[in-house]
């Protein structure tokens, strides 16, 4: 059985919007949804006929989902774009899939593999599987805590300083101290 080549998942449908056929697409990679950009929906491979809505929720309609009750039959499933055919990223970009499975280091020091790529409010984040065991550590995606990315060699180098705990504050004057008398 040959392997399948890799796929990215476009979002998923979610509920109908108007009664042509489009729905609204939850979990969105909205640079793979775009008119033209052939998708797999339910075991089937259809082109995008329109585009709506926003970047965060997105309205999209496909070739032969002609109508509100077609586009309820598809709800929940995924809409996937094979890997070869999503767009170029520029250079400091990467899809996530290129990164889990990449090992964390700090120098010399493994801290352990990518489990996924987490979307958080500021900004995105590793979730790391620490190789000695403990909790996942993140790691957010941004220029003073990670120093190199290297998917090709699986490799992903963080400066875990960046991620210290940083010292609170001395205690402004006339602010009562811990242990002290007055």
């Amino acid at each position: 059985m040959a392997d399948r080549a890799p796929e990215l998942q476009a979002g998923r449908v979610g509920r109908p919007h108007g009664l042509d056929g489009s729905f609204y697409v939850t979990r969105p990679l909205p640079r793979l949804l775009t008119v033209g950009t052939n998708v797999t929906v339910a075991g089937l491979t259809v082109a995008i006929t329109r585009r709506a809505g926003t970047e965060q929720r997105p309205i999209v309609g496909l070739q032969g989902v002609e109508d509100r009750p077609a586009a309820e039959a598809l709800r929940g499933q995924a809409l996937t774009v094979p890997a070869h055919e999503t767009p170029a990223l520029a250079e400091d970009e990467w899809w996530a899939h290129e990164l889990e499975g990449c090992e964390v280091v700090d120098g010399e020091v493994l801290l352990g593999t990518v489990i996924r790529l987490i979307e958080l409010p500021s900004c995105e984040a590793l979730e790391i599987e620490r190789d000695r065991g403990g909790g996942p550590l993140l790691v957010p995606m941004v220029k003073d805590a990670i120093r190199r990315v290297e998917p090709a060699r699986r490799l992903i180098e963080v400066n875990l300083d960046f991620l210290e705990p940083v010292e609170p504050p001395p205690p402004r004057l006339g602010s009562p101290r811990a242990g002290g008398s007055s």
